[in-house]
């Protein structure tokens, strides 16, 4: 255990949750919060995202995505008793994350699909990796917030002129209503494990390398985690955070308004920018604490950051020049297809499949044929694919 980084992370906290909660409200306060127990949980497990589909594509490996099966089925059925029922811990009115499908979202899913592979990490990845003290990781983020903004610099052309159906809730959109879109998200997602369960009957692939452990009750205070746990707990956190703030989790909103904010600072003026209309606007002219992405942003990086730290693991690295060029490249690609497919891993995929959107299954297929193709890339820049005859992956 390293405990003076723990002692400074868990002081951090302390201070910054008091400056959120002095500067903007205590619902703030309260995200920052689930930010750190986001932020706890997805290192603690390692959950992935980007290394699920990768172990998937490659050699066969089902365990992330039978975890990723289990963690939209509880936060659908969370969010269709919460979004049928307008249940909120702040009156607010909760809304899920449901979003056209068309031409933006397929490619910016697709080119977000390589970005994760080339960077290693996708949006929640790269946000507890650099808290967990992965040193690529830190390029990978600069470059995603740059993809944001350049994706939110060419937001007006994609929504207006390229061909687009309309959002589509399968609740909603069909007549269905959240029970009945519920059953068949269930269905779905029960077909999709079966199918997992033969395609690992088949290929025999390598386990996921075990995780760094201990033993006993320490594991809850120091890792590691199941991943069902893990998916499970993750799925709570996304409910939650739907009834306090009225949208569920998200990421990538808060790069371009990091990345607008600079280049505001810099004397050029993103405001007329469509993206930064509405909301996204207003927030440019306000503190980062309180927009409520960013304060999650933070409490992902802060909580991963304490518990790299309870386990001994915050140890960043050299970084070879190749891995940076593909960090680089990988977070450019990621901000962009982000900004152009409505969010990431966990705005649209996540998020998205919960609030049962169509848009979100949309971008689970692109994102994993982005996948199959960054396999035949990643090699470029000295990155390993798992192999059939590995002992793990």
């Amino acid at each position: 255990m390293q405990k003076p980084q723990a002692a400074a992370g868990i002081i951090i906290a302390i201070l910054l949750l008091a400056a959120i909660v002095q500067t903007a409200n205590w619902t703030q306060g309260v995200l920052f919060a689930i930010g750190l127990a986001l932020g706890v949980t997805l290192l603690y497990a390692r959950f992935g995202f980007t290394s699920a589909f990768r172990r998937l594509m490659s050699v066969g490996n089902v365990q992330g995505l039978q975890a990723h099966m289990i963690m939209l089925a509880v936060a659908s059925a969370l969010f269709a008793l919460i979004l049928g029922t307008g249940f909120s811990f702040t009156g607010v009115t909760p809304a899920g994350y449901v979003s056209p499908v068309g031409t933006s979202l397929i490619f910016g899913s697709f080119i977000f699909g390589i970005g994760m592979q080339l960077g290693n990490g996708c949006a929640s990845g790269t946000l507890y990796q650099v808290g967990g003290g992965a040193s690529s990781m830190v390029l990978t983020l600069l470059a995603f917030i740059a993809g944001s903004v350049l994706g939110a610099y060419h937001f007006t052309f994609w929504m207006e002129e390229t061909p687009s159906l309309p959002p589509i809730s399968l609740a909603e959109s069909t007549g269905l209503g959240y029970f009945g879109a519920l059953i068949v998200q269930l269905i779905l997602f029960a077909a999709i494990y079966w199918i997992t369960v033969q395609i690992a009957r088949k290929k025999n692939p390598p386990m996921m390398k075990p995780l760094p452990t201990t033993a006993g009750w320490k594991k809850v205070f120091r890792g590691s985690w199941p991943l069902i746990t893990a998916a499970v707990v993750l799925a709570l956190l996304n409910a939650l955070t739907l009834t306090v703030r009225g949208n569920p989790w998200g990421i990538t909103s808060a790069f371009a308004l990091w990345g607008g904010k600079a280049l505001m600072a810099m004397g050029i003026d993103v405001s007329s920018w469509g993206f930064f209309s509405g909301a996204n606007g207003e927030a440019l002219t306000q503190t980062v604490l309180a927009d409520s992405t960013s304060v999650m942003n933070f409490g992902i990086i802060l909580g991963a950051f304490i518990s790299a730290a309870f386990q001994g693991t915050f140890k960043p690295k050299k970084i070879q020049p190749k891995v940076a060029a593909a960090a680089i490249i990988g977070g450019l690609l990621m901000g962009y297809g982000a900004r152009l497919s409505f969010g990431c891993n966990i705005g649209a995929y996540f998020g998205g499949i919960a609030s049962f959107s169509l848009h979100g299954w949309v971008w689970m297929v692109m994102a994993m044929l982005g996948t199959y193709a960054a396999l035949f890339i990643r090699p470029l820049f000295g990155l390993k694919n798992p192999k059939s005859s590995d002992t793990f992956c």
